[in-house]
């Protein structure tokens, strides 16, 4: 799995943003031809997108690109200039407004010609699913389960909570009138069900607020918590804290590193299946809750500091 704790979202129709995304420290970029384009601008974008892929640095990176929905007279064409161009650059494409597994079939079958037809190798690129309304979150564990390209479901959050009418301006915080709980809890869940029900991964999407750090933070602790693998990033200030967020504090990793080592030396050595680890029970659960862990941490780049001793 691509490490995504940060999903760098960028204008396609911005040159200047294009080159300074390339210096972020996220895990990911989209290059944007969709809703932050305005409709004059769409072909351009691709231009500017196909150059920014084939001169930039994007090293470290997980390079996306996001096309226009399928309900729009433009997508067919991102993806053929896109990927023919450039589409031994890109990582994934992302298809947004998702409503049915049909759409996503059809962007795995036309990625599939484009890339015979280049000589590319099939079924490299991937695909990122962005559900934005009633009926995607209805039909999401058809989507998930649709290709075996597709690696991440995506939280539209602004367009999901304009096709439910929730009575609110400020995107990722609570509805007026809402006192109790968590109005997102159940889309955040649903989605995180189908996405591990298949394997893949799963994103926030955006907090609007850019300069509100504090409440960036806290709505991504919120997703984090809930097991979601990243966010999206609209501000260079919002960089750090999602990298933090959905990395695992320094303590957690080394307990994690520390029981798989212990697990398996209790485990071949000595071929108990339930031991102590200081005081602490372990057994082949805390194993499987350890690797997730520890396999965060690994990709976020932490170095142990501790290490088992029978």
């Amino acid at each position: 799995m691509r490490s995504r704790r940060s999903v760098l979202a960028v204008p396609g129709s911005n040159p200047r943003f294009l080159e300074k995304a390339q210096t972020l420290p996220v895990d990911e970029v989209f290059l944007d031809l969709e809703d932050s384009v305005a409709p004059l601008a769409k072909e351009e974008a691709r231009k500017n997108v196909v150059a920014a892929l084939r001169e930039g640095d994007w090293s470290g990176k997980t390079r996306v690109v996001r096309v226009n929905d399928l309900t729009t007279q433009w997508t067919y064409r991102d993806v053929i200039e896109i990927v023919e161009s450039a589409g031994e650059l890109v990582d994934c494409v992302m298809l947004p407004k998702v409503q049915d597994s049909t759409q996503v079939v059809w962007l795995d079958t036309l990625l599939t010609q484009i890339e015979r037809t280049m000589g590319y190798e099939v079924g490299r690129i991937g695909i990122e699913a962005q559900i934005e309304n009633a009926r995607g979150l209805v039909n999401v564990d058809a989507i998930a389960g649709s290709s075996r390209r597709l690696e991440t479901l995506v939280f539209g959050p602004a367009d999901f909570m304009a096709s439910i009418n929730m009575r609110t301006l400020v995107v990722g915080e609570q509805p007026p009138g809402y006192v109790e709980g968590d109005a997102y809890h159940y889309i955040l869940m649903r989605l995180l069900m189908a996405a591990r029900m298949h394997d893949l991964q799963v994103i926030d999407g955006p907090y609007l607020q850019i300069r509100d750090v504090e409440g960036f933070e806290r709505v991504a602790r919120r997703a984090a918590a809930l097991g979601y693998d990243g966010k999206w990033v609209l501000h260079p200030a919002q960089v750090d804290a999602a990298n933090a967020v959905f990395s695992p504090a320094q303590e957690d990793y080394d307990h994690a590193e520390l029981i798989l080592e212990a697990y398996d030396y209790y485990t071949s050595v000595e071929k108990r299946g339930a031991v102590m680890l200081g005081d602490e029970m372990i057994d082949e659960a805390s194993r499987k809750m350890a690797l997730v862990v520890a396999a965060k941490g690994r990709a976020a780049g932490l170095a142990r500091t501790k290490s088992f001793t029978p």
